[in-house]
Parts: C-alpha cells; sequence; structure tokens
C-alpha cells in the first residue's frame, strides 16, 4: 500500500507560516491585497471564487471583487485592468480565464502586470521559471506539485522525473522546476512513443495530461512517487477524479497524491502565498 499524500497536510502547514508572514507585514504597515477579476457568472468561476475567498480570510488578506457583465465591451475591459495593473493597493491579480469569446483572452494576458500576475500566465512570468529567477510567479499548480515533494521530502536531487503532459500551466513548467532542483527529466505529450516504457524507469511521476484514468499500474514502479495534477469528471464515481486510475496504481506505488484532496488544495494555498510574496516586493520588504 503506497502512503497517500494528503495536500490538507501542506496546505494546514503553508497556512501557518503565511499567518505570520502576513501579521509581520501588517505590523509594517503593508496589508496584502488581492483583487479578482471575473467576467460574468460562470458557475465554475463562482466556485473557485468562493473557494480563494475562504483561503484568503485564514491568512487574513484583504480581498476585492471586480466583477464585470458577461458583454462588457473590449475598451471596457481594458480600462478596468488597466486600473488594476495601476492601483498601488492592489498586490496581485487573479484574471479568470477564458474570458468570454467576443474578448481578446491574449491580449489580456499580456496586459496583466506581472508583479501582480500571481496565477502564473504572462509571458514574463513564463520566462522566469525557465530562467529561474524571481520575476513574477510561477503556475500555481506546477508549484503545488512541487510543494507536495518538499512538504513530505521526497528527494528531488539525481532523481529520474517523468512528466506527462507539456502544458503551460503545468507540464512545461513542473518539468522546468524538476530540473531546477537536479533531477533529470523526460517531458513526454501526445507523440511520445510508448510512453509506459519511459515512465515505468523514473522515481517521480508527475501526470498532467488531463485525461481520466489514463495512467495505470503499467506506467508504474514500485518504488515511484506519483503526483496526479489531473482533474476530471468522472461519470461513473458522480465526481472529481485524475489522470491516475489511483485504485489500480496505489496497491503498486511508493506514494500518491489522491484526486481530490492532492494537489488542488495546495495550489489554491499558492495562489494565495503568491499575494503575500507579491506584497511583500511591492513594499519593498524582501
Amino acid at each position: 500500500m503506497a502512503v497517500v499524500l494528503k495536500g490538507k497536510e501542506v496546505a494546514d502547514a503553508m497556512t501557518v507560516q503565511m499567518r505570520q508572514d502576513v501579521a509581520a507585514l501588517k505590523e509594517k504597515g503593508c496589508t496584502p491585497t488581492l483583487c479578482i477579476l471575473r467576467v460574468g457568472e460562470r458557475p465554475d468561476d463562482l466556485a473557485y471564487e468562493r473557494g480563494i475567498i475562504k483561503r484568503a480570510g485564514t491568512v487574513d488578506i484583504e480581498v476585492q471583487k471586480v466583477v464585470l457583465p458577461e458583454n462588457v465591451s473590449q475598451e471596457e475591459f481594458d480600462r478596468t485592468l488597466t486600473r488594476l495593473n495601476e492601483d498601488d493597493v492592489i498586490h496581485g491579480i487573479l484574471m479568470f480565464r477564458p474570458l468570454p469569446k467576443h474578448l481578446d483572452n491574449e491580449k489580456a494576458r499580456c496586459m496583466l502586470n506581472p508583479a501582480k500576475d500571481i496565477d502564473g500566465c504572462t509571458d514574463l512570468s513564463l520566462a522566469g521559471v525557465f530562467t529561474n529567477t524571481k520575476t513574477g510567479f510561477p503556475p500555481c499548480t506546477a508549484e503545488a506539485a512541487m510543494e507536495i515533494l518538499h512538504h513530505f521530502q521526497i528527494p528531488v536531487s539525481g532523481k529520474k522525473a517523468a512528466v506527462i503532459g507539456r502544458s503551460l500551466v503545468i507540464g512545461r513548467p513542473v518539468a522546468m522546476m524538476l530540473m531546477h532542483e537536479n533531477a533529470t527529466v523526460v517531458n513526454c505529450h501526445t507523440r511520445t512513443k510508448d510512453v509506459p516504457e519511459i515512465t515505468r524507469r523514473a522515481d517521480i511521476l508527475i501526470a498532467a495530461s488531463g485525461q481520466l484514468h489514463s495512467v495505470t499500474k503499467e506506467y508504474t514502479n514500485p518504488g515511484q512517487v506519483v503526483i496526479d495534477v489531473g482533474i476530471n469528471w468522472d461519470e461513473k464515481k458522480g465526481g472529481i477524479s485524475g489522470d491516475v486510475a489511483f485504485e489500480d496504481v496505489e496497491p503498486f506505488v511508493q506514494a500518491i497524491t489522491p484526486v481530490p484532496g492532492g494537489v488542488g488544495s495546495v495550489t489554491t494555498c499558492v495562489l494565495i502565498r503568491h499575494v503575500v510574496e507579491a506584497a511583500r516586493r511591492s513594499c519593498g520588504l524582501h
């Protein structure tokens, strides 16, 4: 039976540290402030917003909401984002995407101030991941996967790692972050031949393809640590499941994250921590 790497334990430890950090910043006159920019009333956006606000409340950071109508014009959206970029009170901006189809998603992504890009979506933030510098912030899910490895003291340096998926949200950034910590990384994708043969050789396997239960026992080995980043709707279960077929893999590997209850619960904490760090940088309190 594998050790189940539960995200709650990681998130709780992060929350304790963030409370201390926020209190220290407030003593110096700096109140970390997040702005949520939302267009319309999509149910998934609303659910995510509630989770973010709840998490922010646990560490006592301020949250502002700017909600624009579904039919907002490009000009009005641009004016709003520019205003938020220039507002010194706001340290981090969470812009819910995708935006409605009549708005230019790529333009919005590029307009966002990288210093306030707590979700790691701008080109400069992504460049910071590749250069291993503090330019913007890494994508939250990629950092959450690394946070779990660190919290449970899973060695990375010198290990073989396989990442399934090459998106800019998780696959490519987490591969680079593993490499920065001296892992030898193979990044598998839809054109990779014989993926199970590659992943079986890995000490660490990060599944981020977005394909329900696509990673089965044949992809793994008994000493492996499996980080499941997938969030997929499972009709049979009537709920959320991961990319990894948990019941098939869990009895076989050394350690594994569950879905739900794994990477997702840490991702929200990482986003809030980015707000705290953005405030520290903005206030000159490095």
